[in-house]
């Protein structure tokens, strides 16, 4: 018996109501990935805060690894762009809030890029045994390029910072935010490639067991290394307690105008800090051994001010205990620095520790002739450049060592790092956020300081202008909050401790060694690709 195969139709041959179908679903087919990748996004933005949403990180990048699995280099840069787009996008919101889309579209594009880099990487070494390992180290490199580049880096939005409420978070303490971030990125990757040998076992491939089990590893050994590492995370106290007041003074109104009521803004401190020295003679709060207000809480330098001077004098004096001041210092002919300063009841400033990472196109304005020339009126919102500091802030303060790191500094590892390496028993990041209105960026920040108290094991405290302030316990959980430009003060009861984590201890090394993971890696990846070209030549 013989049979005759009947050849495919050509599109030509089909007649018009068959070719359209044919074509739709085509370009369909062609566009799934590339929504998909974006979806996969926007599903990681949904995982950081204010949403307690940690684990859709993992659902993200599952999808990534759908996404780029087997994948050209060319088509992973293309469809890495597009995650990093539908990520970075609503997560940067707010730096547009009060200047417009363009500085947020700028920067969201720009970032993109090292996330489009990545998804180059992985599509290559997506063929690899133990993808997902190279693939999860590939991600963490690119976190710390951009924490690094350009203009001194913006590592806002790595994975780490969206885990505060997470089951990964005390890995935090084992190696820092590379291996808090590794570890959830390569557990994302490792469920989709546990979801593949699902989908084997169910065809005509067949699961081969050492890749089953290499799938499965990817997802136990993150998991179970984030458990074992619990006993790392503590809140006991080992150098007794502090009782510290953090004062959120609030602003005259919402905005990057509130600088122009400068003085209102000092006033408002003073008074929140007169009105809890009353609460505190009459025994409503107890007396803080110290108190802590925000970044740019006195933008009227108390150094040359009487007046400023005067009234920061009366509030440490009706308080009864040191402050810690954020003001803008300097200026028009002598340096400009963001500065806090330590003010004595008795003896006035004693102590200044200058904002060593600042904020590029917020604090100074890189290239400023070119982009004067091309947004003139960009750089006359900021007029005069502040300088860098050069040294860690760490206050003693009524006997306890407070690091100091200002604001967007939260954000750096070595920036947080190096104020307890220099002796901190607590950190305290005075920040101010009045100019990002009601947006999602303050509990952004907030979710860092978690991840740095856990890290270090220390007390964070968050004196914020506007809010959100908090105190929170060296296993990352907040005690104490305000509301958003509610004028509020915390007072509370902090363990002090001085032992370093293992994360403290390692530093960069973490981060440096799942560089030379990923690098190595790609350099497989492209030798067997060079093997592969040269055997089907012969």
């Amino acid at each position: 018996m013989s049979t005759t195969e009947t050849p495919l139709a050509e599109p030509e041959q089909l007649g018009p109501r068959a070719v359209a179908p044919t074509r739709t679903r085509a370009l369909l087919n062609r566009l799934l990935r590339p929504a998909v990748a974006a979806l996969g996004g926007v599903l990681l933005y949904l995982s950081f805060p204010p949403r307690p949403l940690w684990w859709l990180a993992l659902v993200a990048f599952a999808v990534l690894g759908w996404v780029l699995k087997g994948r050209s280099w060319k088509a992973g840069l293309g469809l890495g762009y597009l995650f990093g787009l539908g990520f970075l996008l609503p997560l940067l919101v707010w730096t547009g809030v009060e200047v417009g889309p363009g500085p947020w579209l700028g920067l969201a594009v720009i970032e993109a890029l090292f996330i489009g880099a990545a998804g180059a990487g992985i599509a290559v070494v997506s063929r690899l045994p133990l993808w997902p390992v190279w693939s999860a180290a590939l991600w963490i490199a690119a976190e710390a390029a951009r924490a690094r580049a350009p203009f001194g880096g913006f590592p806002w939005g790595k994975v780490a910072f969206g885990q505060a409420d997470g089951t990964f978070l005390p890995l935090a303490a084992l190696g820092g935010t590379p291996v808090l971030g590794f570890a959830v990125v390569l557990c994302g990757f490792g469920l989709y490639a546990c979801v593949r040998q699902v989908l084997r076992l169910r065809g005509a491939d067949g699961v081969r067991k050492g890749a089953a089990a290499a799938a499965l590893l990817t997802v136990v050994v993150p998991v179970g290394a984030s458990f074992a590492a619990r006993g790392l995370v503590s809140d006991s106290a080992e150098d007794g307690t502090a009782t510290v007041a953090v004062i959120q003074g609030n602003v005259p109104r919402l905005g990057l105008d509130f600088n122009s009521q400068r003085r209102a803004v000092l006033d408002y401190h003073v008074r929140e800090t007169l009105r809890l020295a009353d609460k505190v003679r009459a025994g409503q709060e107890p007396r803080p051994d110290f108190v802590l207000w925000p970044e740019n809480s006195s933008d009227v330098d108390p150094f040359v001010d009487d007046d400023a001077r005067a009234v920061i004098d009366q509030a440490a004096k009706a308080i009864g205990a040191p402050i810690s001041i954020g003001a803008v210092v300097g200026g028009y002919g002598t340096k400009l620095y963001n500065e806090q300063v330590q003010w004595d009841p008795r003896l006035g400033p004693v102590a200044t520790y200058d904002k060593r990472q600042i904020q590029p196109f917020g604090e100074y304005i890189p290239l400023r002739g070119l982009i004067a020339t091309f947004a003139p009126g960009y750089t006359s919102m900021v007029r005069e450049d502040f300088n860098r500091g050069t040294k860690p802030g760490v206050f003693t303060m009524a006997g306890t060592k407070v690091g100091i790191a200002t604001c967007y500094e939260a954000a750096f590892d070595w920036a947080v790092r190096d104020t307890v390496t220099a002796g901190a028993q607590l950190i305290s990041v005075p920040s101010n956020n009045a100019t990002f209105d009601r947006s999602e960026m303050t509990y952004q920040q907030l979710a860092m300081s978690r991840v740095r108290a856990v890290e270090h094991s220390r007390t964070v405290t968050v004196p914020v202008t506007s809010g959100v302030s908090a105190v929170i316990m060296p296993d990352g959980k907040v005690v104490r909050k305000t509301a958003l430009f509610t004028p509020a003060s915390l007072v509370a009861k902090v363990p002090l401790r001085s032992s370093h984590t293992p994360a403290t201890e390692l530093g960069t090394l973490p981060e440096w060694a799942l560089v030379a993971t990923a690098a190595s890696g790609l350099a497989w990846a492209v030798a067997r690709g060079v093997r592969a070209r040269r055997g089907a030549e012969v």
